[in-house]
Order: structure tokens, then sequence, then C-alpha cells
């Protein structure tokens, strides 16, 4: 029994309760049947529960059972008994459902459950026949959703502020498919506006073997840069200067844009859509009008847009802006907000209910700004958008690119400490929280290095399995009712919870619940290791315990390679 088929009976039985009392009552004229638990009112049947308020929690001690539940307490006020007296009775009832053990009342209302050990052990074959898809669930089912991350500029090399947005946009993306969200992880190329000019006149300069131009891109990288180009157009300083800029451009920002795809591709992020800014400019051959120009008009027919002194504004403050933003100036060009329009605008053409924005810390500006945008553009900025803020992330003693001089490299990092460590220590933690890393413990094979202690469990699993092919133990019988000691009850309890935290991680964009759990069942793991033997010692028979047993090791060994699969790191079978 998992923890949402025994809420099911548990509401069952309160309904029946509630249902009872109001019977005790009087007659009232039947509510609908999906309203749940009621209550009589004045003149009407009122809900007081829904199946939603039934929630199970594991208690902290397991002396205390496998679930508690609160739903006692918050039905005795609206029915007017004692919270405690009420549990009893609930209790009492629940007893009786199979694959119950005991429910007993604790404190003022609380009622804790004990599963027999068939009923609960009888989760490591579900785990197991599961496969890959345990833990996957259905609570962001029907939503459309479209996750933008890292859209780093083409102007050069991937940073460490975009690697961990990286890893933690691409593990939210992970989370919200796993719990049956249809999403489109997204990457927004700015390859539009004068940093595009500055990057082309920067490769150009260095090809010239000249200094670069005032407010320029220097570094290593566009040196190399301006030698590709030239391999891939020998003829470049032969053409006009116009010419020359142009090619410089356009070659050098292809090049660039396909060493951050390479990079993201190396770190297990792959994004679905790759959209270009420029596109948002570019006129329709049947209209002559851009993705831009419809823009205002659409947010205009919403009523948030006047004119002012030659130009467009957009009157965000009526959605909690600090200002109204300009979208067009007097002498007839867009401003970057105009492109934040039509952008936001085509994402809900393509079908996007739900706009998720992660954007690092020095945008905190745009959170009001996006919000508002959303609301002149007829949305809802409570339901419709979200911008999430990544704090800064540093690693101790971590050096600057050779090529770049002035940041810390992706791909450098991704040498020095590998995908693994990286992926996992930047996802781990809440996305809002400023971090700093340990490379010297990321490095280590030691249990004090998170990712090591994780990955180890996994492929203890894996060990256990071979040893026991080898020794003849098979999963050829299942008997969950011998599952009996502690470190089963308290293993097979986490690995019931794996569902809840992929739903939970997915609701709340937090991924590091699924570091932080799997953790958890790594620990629980090589304490039952230690207790519990698959493999019989010496001359001892094996029994169907160890063939159970079995199942139990597969099982976990399957929770923690979805787990670090939703974080985008590896399960190694052998360490």
């Amino acid at each position: 029994m998992n923890p949402d088929q025994l809420a099911d009976q548990l509401y069952a039985i309160v309904t029946r309760m509630v249902e009872r009392r109001c019977a005790e009552q009087g007659p009232a004229e039947q509510g609908p049947a999906e309203q749940g638990p009621v209550e009589q009112g004045a003149g009407e049947r009122q809900q007081i529960l829904t199946r939603s308020d039934i929630r199970l929690d594991r208690p902290k001690n397991r002396d205390h059972g496998d679930w508690a539940s609160n739903a006692a307490m918050r039905l005795a006020k609206p029915l007017g008994v004692n919270p405690r007296e009420l549990a009893e009775e609930i209790a009492l009832e629940a007893e009786r459902l199979d694959g119950v053990a005991s429910a007993e009342v604790a404190g003022p209302g609380f009622i804790n459950f004990r599963l027999d050990a068939a009923a609960a052990g009888a989760l490591a074959k579900t785990i197991v026949d599961a496969g890959d898809s345990y833990g996957s669930n259905v609570s962001q089912a029907g939503r459309t959703i479209n996750l933008e991350f890292v859209s780093a500029n083409p102007t050069g090399p991937l940073h460490i502020g975009h690697t961990r947005w990286a890893a933690l946009g691409d593990s939210i993306a992970r989370v919200l498919k796993a719990s049956g969200a249809q999403l489109a992880s997204e990457y927004y190329i700015n390859d539009a506006g004068s940093q595009m000019d500055k990057f082309g006149a920067s490769i150009l300069a260095a090809a010239k073997g000249e200094p670069t131009p005032e407010g320029g891109y220097p570094g290593q990288y566009i040196a190399d840069l301006a030698t590709a180009v030239l391999e891939r157009e020998p003829g470049l300083l032969s053409l006009s200067d116009e010419d020359a800029l142009a090619r410089a451009r356009e070659l050098g920002y292809e090049l660039q844009l396909a060493e951050i795809r390479q990079a993201l591709k190396d770190f297990n992020v792959e994004f679905d859509v790759w959209f270009s800014e420029r596109s948002l400019h570019e006129p329709d051959p049947s209209t002559g009008s851009s993705l831009v120009d419809d823009a205002v008009g659409r947010l205009r027919a919403q009523g948030h847009v006047f004119d002012e002194d030659g130009a467009v504004w957009v009157r965000t403050t009526d959605f909690g802006d600090d200002k109204d933003r300009v979208i067009r100036r007097s002498n007839g060009v867009y401003t970057y907000f105009a492109s934040d329009a039509a952008y936001y605008l085509n994402k809900t053409d393509r079908g996007f209910e739900h706009k998720v924005y992660l954007l690092g810390a020095d945008h905190h500006g745009y959170v009001h700004r996006l919000r508002a945008l959303a609301g002149a553009a007829g949305d809802d900025p409570d339901r419709d958008i979200e911008v999430l803020i990544g704090q800064l992330v540093s690693i101790n003693g971590a050096r600057l690119s050779k090529r770049a001089g002035n940041i810390i490299e992706l791909t450098d990092l991704q040498k020095w400490l590998g995908t693994d460590a990286l992926r996992y220590s930047l996802s781990r933690s809440p996305a809002d929280s400023p971090l700093t890393l340990d490379p010297d413990l990321l490095r280590s094979h030691s249990n004090d290095n998170p990712v090591y202690y994780v990955q180890y469990a996994h492929a203890r699993t894996r060990s256990v399995a071979r040893n026991a092919e080898a020794a003849g133990v098979t999963r050829s019988a299942f008997a969950p009712e011998l599952l009996t000691h502690e470190t089963e009850s308290a293993l097979l309890g986490a690995l019931q919870e794996f569902p809840r935290v992929v739903a939970t991680a997915a609701q709340l964009r937090e991924p590091h619940r699924v570091a932080r759990y799997v953790e958890e069942v790594a620990g629980l793991y090589h304490k039952w290791y230690d207790s519990c033997r698959v493999i019989p010692l010496g001359e001892e028979p094996i029994t169907d315990l160890h063939r159970t047993r079995l199942w139990l090791n597969d099982a976990t060994g399957q929770v923690i390679r979805n787990g670090l699969g939703l974080l985008g790191v590896s399960a190694p079978d052998r360490m």
C-alpha cells in the first residue's frame, strides 16, 4: 500500500463518518458527489474537507510508524468535536484496512499508521517492475510550459554563472517532464543589436592584427575565432570594410554558437528550441511586418498602449512595474522591451500557456517588467508567467579562463571537476541561495563528497546484484512479508516517497529536493547493507528472504538511478 492509496482509504473513512454525523443531525439537500465530506449548513451541506486535505507524512522517528496524518485535527473544528476523540474513531476504522497493521493516536489528535510487512515490502517489486518510470507522476499533466534558461549572448564562451543556470534549468525541465508537463526547454539567442557589431569588429581587428576596438571583446578566444574565420573566408581582408565586418560577425557568430551548443551538450544539457532574436525583426514576406511590429498592435488592442511625445509606451505600471515602458522611440526605433514583448507573445502563439524564465542574479529588474508585460498582453501575471532568479556561484581556487581572461569557463570547469560533480553540486542547493563550491571536496572519493556518496551507493547495488547472480540468488521468489528488519522498514519508507519528492520538486521548481532525497536513500541503503544480507554466509541455504532482499536491493538502485537521471548525473555500475 502506497501513501496515496492509504490517503484514499482515509478519505473514504472520513467521508462516511461525516455523512453519518450529518444524517444524525437531520435531513439536508444532497450536495454534488464530488464535493467531499460535508457538514450541515443553513439549508445545504457545506464542504469541509477535500481529498487534498488528507496528507500523510513520514514521522521523523520511525518508532512512531510508517505514516502520520492530522486529518482528525483538521476535521474536528468544523464538526464541533474533540480532535483526539475523532482521531480514535478514525484510527479504529483504519485498523480494519488491508495492509494496515496498526493505527495509533498521539498527542492532540495525530494518527500514526504502521503498515504490515507485506504491504510495505510490496513496493520493492512495484519499483523494479516500473523501472525507469518509477517516480513519474501526473501532477503537472495538462500544463504547457516554456522554460527559458541560460540564453547567453553568442559573443563569448559560457562562464560559471551560465553553468549554474544550465544545471538548474535542465534539472527543472526534467522534473517537470517527469511530472507530466508538456514542456519545451528554450535558449533565446541574443543575436541582434549593437553587441553583435562589436563582436564582429573585435574579430575583424584580431584578423588584421589590430588592437581590440573600444567597447569590443578582448581575450584569446577572439583571436582563435579570427583564425577560424580566416580559414573559412581566406579573402576576408580583401573585402570592403562593411562587407568584411558583416562576414566576420556572421562567421564568428556561427562558430561561437556552435561552441556554446557543444559545451552544453557535453554538460548533458540539450535544448528543445534555439530561438533567434533576429527572427523577431524579420519582415513576414506576405505582410511586410515583423513580429515586433505586430506586438505593438496586439498590446494596443489590449488597451495598455499610449502615445506620448512621439513615442509609443506600454502602461506597465497598471501591473506593478515601477515605471511605464517605451516600446518604440520617437525616432521609430524599437526598444529591447519590444523584443521582449514580441518574444512573449510568440511563446503564446506556439501554444505555451505558462512561461518560466530562469535569469541570473543581475536581472532582478526583469521580474516586474516581465510580469507587467504578461498583464499588458492580457494574461494573468500570477498564473501565466514565472521569473526565477538564480544567485551567484563561486569556486574556491578557480582560475580565470586563459582564453577569455576575465571569466571562469564552463569547459574549463568540466575538465577540472567533471560533469557529474559539477552538475550535482550545482543542483543540490536552492537557486536563490549564493553558492561556493569546494573543488577539493568535489574531487575527493569520500563519503563527505555528496555526489560520490550517492554514486557509490548505486554502484554498490549493482555489485550486490552481480555477486548475487554469481552465488545463485535470483528474483525467482518474492515474499515481502519477510522484510521485517528495521532498516528494511526505513528504506522502504524512503523509496515510497520518491514520486512525491519529484512532484514537489516540479511544483516548486526546486530540483535540489531530488538531490537531498537520493542522499537520504543512499544513507539508508548503506545501513541496510551493513545489517541485512542478500547472499548467504558460508554453507547457509538460499532462502526466499535472500531472494526478496535482492528485489529490495535492485529497487533501491533503480530509485537512485532515476533520481540522478533527473539531475543529469550518471549512475555508474562500478567505482
